[in-house]
């Protein structure tokens, strides 16, 4: 049988002859620029990029689909400032924007804030990529509009929502199949393996969808002993669908979708009894939405969505004998204490109304208010713990010229466990300087209550010791942006939009995890309230089109603020802050006379840097690697409803990643070592696409 990865050479082959004898013949159609795109997030209605207030990145179908990702992580790992940190053991990921990360990011679909079970993100790798039509991503904090968890910034996860006139029936079928690294087998067990069936259908007014998907990892050993891997195994099934109703002036539709997962977590078989301990972490979650767009005339818009949110988090433990082939249940009481076994639900609703308001093409006012209430409950938690959030907003838009466009807004908060700020402002302002110069300043109050997880979880055994802090302060921030953006210079075929961002975070009460020691000796994860955070930085970003190349082409420097440096009674690292830099260069080139794209999705991450005591009580600064990512893919439409795809993913085959930390004395030691990633993998997928008016 022919290998995966030879049949990938063979494609590539095919995919760039064609490219080479083509190259002189392509003729570029349309090249639309960065202010062409319409975006939504934050806005009062659908306008172009250019015009937003805020500072938003738009990533649209066509480059998602080049990604060949299998979750929104595979799409935006290669993004400006954005960068990610997965737990392998317990299959979530941490995602940071500008050097903060955790509930600090708010994660939206269509607008709608996605329930977690951890400060890290588990929805993000939960969403079917297929339904994604594109990704919004707000820099800064966006708390006025968006409420607590929105201070480092927003994804917002934008869906497909069908076609709102005439008729149409249309089906699409996807499979991909990836090796990891040196394994795989086809369709199952080792490798990656996703396939999808997608169905829609519109007639006049109505219009309707649904999905299914797998998306199965068969994990990676690794360094493991056998049955354990160092990348759990997961295997998810997503499926859901759509209704709507439209006419003129209205515009509703209902969404659900369901996920269930697996991920197995096993340790090394003895070499004396056979047995393995064997953990699986089972996630059922669905998601319920309700949304609705009332244009009540040219003057007044009202937009509504409700929410429910199902979530389970599963544990089941066996012991497995691979002498006898005999699995034992770990479900005695001593088991089930150290939660060998348990069921950890967390339901959260949401409901959100605002009513935008144009006065006249000078003034627009948007007043709003949403309700957030979370509930959990489990053996790990203090039963019926819940939090509830009631918040009213408003903003307006001002433009007392063409020329300048002033937002200013406020949010009033009543938190069920903490006292809010009286009132969390924000003032985002545009001045358009001249034809291709836009200078956007902006400043922002942040607010953030702590998540049920941080105060009552409670987790004790062999291998973990982490409690929740009843006690904990809510977090506040304040926050200032500037950014100039230079749209679309045009010279003959090329063309150059680009933005220079500068950014300070100046954080109160900042929650983060620390360890200490009890009466008994043992050591004890907790969260605590640090006295002050900070993160300052840049970013440079720069979109080129000449001809059918596009190229995004950034750069980042993110300082991080170390905590211990004001301690005067503490030696070693004083500096007040640490840098890490960031370059990405994201090219895509398209051959239209033979419907054929190449893209190549570059990303250096530089030293990341964290402040932490040593046994001493020195002030030490310890530094992850620096390494180097890039993926690289081909698509060639066949025969109208065929397109075949095929890639190279993580070309510079990044594995472990080194850590060192540097001392009082300046000498680097060493450090631990991180799995970051399984090294380098190919993929070949082909995509059936039929549609009939």
């Amino acid at each position: 049988m022919i290998q995966l990865k030879q049949l990938l050479i063979l494609t590539f082959l095919f995919t760039v002859t064609n490219i080479y004898s083509q190259q002189k013949n392509n003729q570029q159609d349309t090249i639309k620029g960065l202010g062409d795109e319409v975006v939504v997030t934050g806005q009062y209605t659908p306008q172009p990029l250019k015009n937003s207030v805020y500072k938003v990145r738009s990533i649209n179908e066509e480059r998602i689909k080049m990604r060949a990702a299998n979750d929104v992580v595979g799409v935006l790992n290669s993004e400006l400032g954005i960068r990610f940190a997965s737990d392998n053991y317990l299959g979530e990921t941490d995602t940071k924007i500008l050097g903060l990360g955790g509930t600090r990011v708010k994660i939206l679909i269509d607008g709608i804030p996605l329930a977690d079970r951890d400060a890290t993100k588990q929805s993000i790798s939960q969403i079917d990529i297929n339904t994604v039509e594109r990704i919004e991503i707000v820099e800064g904090p966006m708390s006025v509009i968006y409420g607590t968890d929105a201070l480092a910034g927003v994804i917002n996860i934008i869906t497909k929502k069908g076609i709102k006139s005439g008729n149409n029936f249309s089906v699409g079928v996807k499979i991909r199949e990836e090796g990891v690294y040196n394994t795989y087998v086809p369709f199952t067990k080792n490798g990656v393996h996703y396939e999808n069936v997608s169905l829609s259908w519109n007639n006049n007014h109505w219009r309707s969808s649904a999905y299914l998907t797998r998306n199965n990892f068969g994990g990676f050993a690794d360094t493991a002993a056998f049955p354990a891997k160092v990348f759990r195994p997961k295997k998810q099934w997503m499926t859901g669908g759509t209704l709507g109703y439209s006419n003129n002036n209205f515009d509703i539709w209902y969404r659900l979708d369901f996920l269930n997962e697996e991920l197995l977590a096993a340790s090394p078989m003895s070499l004396t009894t056979y047995k393995s301990f064997q953990q699986y972490y089972i996630t059922n979650r669905f998601t319920h939405q309700l949304q609705s767009v009332w244009n009540i005339n040219k003057a007044l818009k009202l937009n509504t969505a409700i929410s429910y949110q199902d979530y389970k988090r599963n544990t089941k433990s066996f012991t497995h004998d691979y002498w006898t082939g005999i699995t034992i249940k770990n479900n005695t009481p001593e088991d089930l204490l150290n939660g060998y076994w348990d069921v950890t639900p967390f339901k959260t609703f949401f409901a959100r109304t605002t009513l935008a308001y144009t006065i006249s093409q000078k003034l627009s006012i948007q007043p709003g208010f949403d309700i957030k209430n979370d509930v959990t409950s489990g053996h790990r938690v203090i039963p019926n713990s819940s939090i509830t959030d009631y918040s009213f907003f408003v903003s307006s838009e001002i433009k007392p010229t063409t020329f300048i466009n002033i937002r200013p807004g406020i949010r009033i908060t009543k938190n069920s466990k903490y006292s809010a700020p009286p009132i969390i402002p924000s003032l985002n302002t545009k001045f358009t300087l001249n034809k291709i110069l836009d200078l956007r300043l902006s400043y922002a109050r942040g607010f953030r209550a702590p998540i049920l997880r941080e105060l009552y979880f409670s987790f004790l055994d062999a291998n973990h010791n982490i409690q929740g802090n009843p006690d904990l302060k809510a977090e506040t921030s304040n926050s200032f942006m500037a950014s100039l953006s230079c749209n679309a210079m045009k010279k003959k075929d090329v063309s150059i939009t680009s933005s220079l961002t500068g950014f300070y975070n100046d954080y109160s009460d900042f929650i983060d995890m620390y360890d200490y020691v009890d009466n008994n000796g043992v050591t004890i994860f907790s969260y605590f309230n640090r006295d002050k955070f900070r993160t300052t930085g840049f970013t440079l970003d720069n979109t080129i089109t000449w001809k059918n190349v596009v190229a995004n082409i950034g750069a980042s420097f993110i300082g991080y603020y170390n905590t211990y440096q004001e301690n005067k009674n503490l030696d070693g690292n004083k500096s007040l802050y640490s840098w890490s830099p960031e370059i990405t260069c994201n090219v895509t080139y398209k051959l239209q006379k033979m419907n054929a794209s190449v893209g190549f999705y570059y990303k250096f991450t530089g030293k990341v840097p964290t402040y932490s005591l040593d046994n001493s009580n020195d002030i030490i600064l310890s530094k992850r690697n620096a390494f180097h990512w890039a993926d690289i893919t081909a698509s060639k439409q066949l025969y109208k409803l065929f397109t075949i795809q095929a890639g190279i993913k993580n070309l510079f085959d990044v594995g472990r990643i080194g850590s060192s930390a540097i001392g009082a004395s300046g000498i680097h030691e060493s450090g631990s070592v991180i799995n970051y990633a399984y090294g380098r993998s190919y993929f070949i997928g082909i995509n059936f696409s039929w549609s009939k008016k």
